[in-house]
């Protein structure tokens, strides 16, 4: 692990790495929520998307030219620095340095901020537009929880606030979206999970929830424990695992990857949102634990 910080509140310790601003560690009176990281299945822990969300197809074209900005663009590979801490909240922030000009040419000032109290971690974006011209991007959260939820006992759900629609866009080969759509087992707004559902990600375009449980229902229908989303200024949501992994992302996008024939500039790639000179933007989630 990188060099990281840890901001805590009552017998709640959360862990943000400097590389990436990424969350490395989220327990609750000893239990660890949040996945470690293990090259066998998926080596990140809950990476920071910006400034696209997805893949892209041959990357991406700004004033007619081909720039290599790959798989959910590059703030997870950067550092971070320090701006604000306390003891319950810490701020990080990424400014526009050469290594991002080559991938992505504006300037922006993008700030990722951590708070925690009890069993409640909160986690809000914000981007500050630079540039003397408009600011094309996406962004997203991606984190990783242990599945099974420490102390569950039996099957795992995943229940929605709004009614979703029971078919997702399939994935197609290098991560672009299909037109064609695929049935997922919804019933009513609950989802079993079970590992055969995640050969592709599950991703609800223009979700109608704004949060969602993450929870095991044991023998009795007692519903323990349960880790609860909500989301603010994210209208898109996806689940991903591996087959077998132990462990669940909860993703909340503005963006999300290419359309399969897509070949339009950055500014015509779907989703994307545009920031005048001098604005800033804000998306945030809340995550709440209930052994």
């Amino acid at each position: 692990m990188s060099l990281a910080l840890e901001i805590f509140h009552g017998d709640a310790r959360a862990k943000i790495a400097l590389h990436g601003a990424e969350l490395k560690s989220w327990t609750v009176a000893g239990q660890e929520l949040i996945w470690p990281g293990d090259e066998k299945f998926w080596a990140d822990s809950a990476p920071i998307l910006f400034p696209v969300v997805g893949w892209t197809r041959d990357g991406i074209l700004v004033e007619g030219r081909r720039l290599p900005l790959g798989l959910h663009g590059f703030a997870r590979e950067q550092v971070f620095e320090v701006t604000e801490q306390a003891e319950q909240r810490v701020v990080l922030r990424l400014s526009a340095n050469p290594a991002t000009r080559a991938l992505y040419p504006f300037e922006f000032s993008l700030y990722v901020e951590y708070s925690i109290n009890n069993n409640n971690l909160s986690v809000s974006i914000y981007v500050f537009n630079e540039d003397m011209k408009i600011l094309p991007f996406a962004w997203g959260l991606h984190p990783g929880f242990v599945w099974p939820l420490p102390g569950a006992e039996g099957a795992h759900v995943v229940r929605f606030d709004g009614q979703e629609r029971a078919e997702v866009p399939v994935i197609a080969p290098g991560g672009l979206f299909s037109d064609k759509l695929r049935s997922i087992p919804l019933q009513g707004r609950e989802l079993a999970l079970t590992p055969d559902l995640f050969e592709e990600a599950v991703c609800l375009l223009d979700a109608q929830s704004s949060g969602l449980d993450f929870f095991a229902r044991d023998e009795k229908g007692e519903i323990k424990p349960c880790l609860r989303m909500e989301l603010d200024n994210f209208p898109h949501i996806a689940l991903w695992s591996r087959p077998g992994a132990p462990f669940l992302c909860l993703e909340a996008w503005t963006g999300h990857g290419d359309p399969e024939k897509f070949d339009g500039d950055i500014f015509a790639k779907p989703s994307m949102r545009c920031l005048n000179p001098g604005e800033t933007a804000r998306s945030g989630a809340r995550f709440f634990w209930r052994a």
